[in-house]
């Protein structure tokens, strides 16, 4: 999903993957960012430690592009 949105918007899609104790540390919760498996548009939350639909991603990569939501 992430790659197809990244260049239907052109935008920077930096996927992060570390093992799941990485997660759990204080040095990582000190960072204040979500819990994973999460998806942030910019400084916002999309979804944490569950699961989203594309339209709520594409939704929010839109109202950060300040253009208009693709209707479904």
């Amino acid at each position: 999903m992430m790659p197809r949105l990244g260049t239907k918007y052109d935008v920077k899609i930096e996927v992060i993957s570390k093992p799941k104790a990485n997660y759990q540390t204080d040095a990582y919760f000190e960072l204040d960012l979500p819990v994973a498996p999460a998806i942030m548009v910019e400084d916002e939350i999309v979804v944490e430690g569950g699961n989203v639909s594309q339209q709520e991603v594409e939704s929010c990569i839109c109202r950060h592009l300040g253009i208009q939501k693709p209707e479904n």
